[in-house]
């Protein structure tokens, strides 16, 4: 063993035993108990702006939405939030928001947009009238009837089936699907860093360490004992 005895593997065993590898699990614990707690808490102010941004739309505040959306984007992108969304029916873990939907803010604006272009029907030099006028008197009664939303497929199947009814309107059909806006612009997912320079993130590295430390210390035990067993007295 190039000079080393015996003695000197129980003493260095000795020596790595003078704070336990089980004092060292017990404070990992403890820490990664705190570190849980941190997330939690990120997590619950990451839900309550998500809380803030729906309020906003139900209110229909473009100014408040734009605002509670830039309060919410800043504080995910600076915070470690981890958050479980349903994703084709099962529940996956990730850093961020999962999907944000203005429902009522779209809803507000596809409807503006189609009354703008039920105008623009009134003015068209159309034989067939108002196309957009006659299209929504058949489909708004079924979209009240079925509870369709503005942007629901229902609706858009019923509005393009009555426009194309009438004989050159092909590129009536064509303007009233290029006149809503489109869901993207509704739609927001912000993404959270998996680590940040926050409380929780430097409990984070503590643990980090300290479960290399732990493993290192098990590792060193475990070669010791060996040498202990196959070394010659």
């Amino acid at each position: 063993m190039g000079g080393i005895n015996k003695f000197e593997l129980k003493k260095s065993l000795k020596s790595l035993g003078r704070i336990r590898t089980w004092q060292l699990l017990i404070v990992l614990i403890l820490l990664l108990f705190i570190y849980a707690t941190l997330l939690r808490f990120d997590h619950i102010k990451m839900t309550d702006l998500k809380a803030e941004v729906s309020a906003a739309d139900s209110a229909n505040n473009d100014e408040e939405i734009a605002s509670s959306i830039k309060r919410l984007q800043e504080f995910v992108r600076s915070h470690t939030v981890i958050n479980v969304i349903e994703k084709n029916g099962e529940s996956v873990i990730t850093f961020g928001t999962g999907p944000i939907y203005l429902e009522h803010q779209y809803e507000r604006k596809a409807e503006e947009a189609l009354t703008r272009a039920e105008e623009q029907g009134r003015t068209d030099e159309n034989p067939n009238g108002n196309v957009f006028a006659k299209a929504m008197e058949v489909c708004r009664p079924l979209a009240i009837q079925n509870g369709w939303a503005w942007n629901s497929q229902g609706y858009l199947d019923c509005m393009t089936g009555e426009i194309a009814k009438y004989p050159t309107t092909e590129s009536i059909e064509d303007t009233f699907m290029a006149t809503l806006p489109s869901t993207a612009l509704f739609r927001y997912d912000f993404a959270s860093p998996i680590w940040t320079p926050t409380l929780s993130g430097f409990v984070a590295i503590v643990c980090a360490v300290l479960l290399i430390v732990i493993i290192v210390r098990v590792i060193i035990w475990c070669i010791l004992r060996l040498a202990l067993i196959f070394i010659r007295k």
